[in-house]
């Protein structure tokens, strides 16, 4: 509960993880949990290599996720 009063932005990197930190917000209430991608404009999960053995695919998102937080952080 502090973490999430404390922070501005929690941010998931796929599904399970945003529906885990719904959970342990209680929902929510304050807007603050994202999925890493829907700062691209995205709503999906980062490529995880675990499955597809696509590193490139993990690494295109995770830097276009970087460069649109940064970007609306700037």
């Amino acid at each position: 509960p502090a973490d999430y009063e404390e922070s501005t932005y929690i941010i998931g990197m796929d599904d399970e993880n945003r529906h885990d930190l719904y959970r342990l917000t209680k929902g929510d209430p304050q807007k603050k949990v994202s999925l890493f991608l829907e700062w691209t404009g995205e709503d999906r999960s980062v490529a995880d290599p675990w499955y597809t053995d696509n590193f490139d695919a993990t690494w295109d998102d995770v830097l276009a996720g970087c460069r649109a937080i940064l970007a609306k952080l700037s």
